[in-house]
């Protein structure tokens, strides 16, 4: 993410650079063209702008699509060792402040997506609760959703945080059917304490049945703080799940 993230912001400089560089030539071709009389020079120096501004901002798309295919391409390659198909994100900020933009998302991660399908593996992104944040009135999950194409991007619905942004585990798996192959189970208890899976309060019984119907073939404990042994914890919840007939 951080290369793409570079090559993003010198693709951006680049682009400022040749508007710069446009509007200058642009407004001798107009001045030519107005105040000189000469306007056939003018529309040929005004047509050398636009054709400078492309040239100009060529190198740097290129730059991220070529960083695009080859880094996809190990990363494809790193996952088949373990026999892999899923490529996840684990999170993104969206904030403004830093650069962190949907906008810059789309931008990054679109072309990461579309290198990585082509290496025969599904994107995926985790949410945490500040996708459930609101921007321009519209949650941003909403619109990550919308964004981006099921066919290149899933989601890891991590039920925990589902409902710490607010939300209902259960209604966004279903909301997001057919692009949730695999789900994080993490309960949530009072506080917001990361609990062991049936000791919060989370409907982990509808949480099973939107997933069974949303195609889901891996839930995946996490608990990422235990308030004792860890591997306690872990036995727990798999005693849980072994008890609701999951295995």
């Amino acid at each position: 993410a951080q290369l793409f993230a570079q090559y993003e912001a010198k693709e951006k400089a680049a682009t400022a650079k040749a508007k710069w560089i446009f509007w200058g030539i642009l407004a001798v071709g107009i001045l030519v063209a107005a105040v000189l009389k000469e306007f056939l020079v003018g529309v040929i120096i005004v047509i050398a702008a636009f054709i400078v501004k492309k040239i100009m901002e060529a190198p740097a798309k290129k730059q991220i699509r070529e960083a695009c295919d080859s880094e996809a391409a190990q990363v494809a390659k790193d996952h088949d060792v373990f026999g892999c198909d899923y490529v996840g994100l684990g999170a993104y900020g969206f904030k403004e402040e830093k650069g962190e933009s949907l906008e810059g998302f789309v931008n990054i991660y679109t072309p990461v997506a579309k290198a990585l399908k082509e290496g025969g593996k599904y994107f995926m992104y985790h949410n945490h609760a500040h996708e459930f944040k609101r921007a321009d009135g519209k949650l941003i999950l909403s619109q990550i959703a919308e964004r981006m194409p099921a066919e290149l991007m899933g989601f890891t619905v991590d039920t925990y945080w589902v409902q710490v942004g607010g939300g209902d585990p259960a209604q966004w798996i279903e909301r997001l059917s057919g692009r949730v192959p695999c789900i994080h189970l993490k309960d949530c208890a009072y506080g917001q304490q990361m609990a062991v899976v049936g000791e919060g309060n989370i409907n982990f019984d509808r949480v099973f049945e939107k997933a069974e119907a949303a195609g889901t073939k891996y839930m995946l404990v996490e608990q990422d703080d235990c308030y004792e042994d860890p591997f306690v914890c872990m036995k727990k919840s798999y005693d849980y799940l072994r008890a609701r007939g999951l295995y």
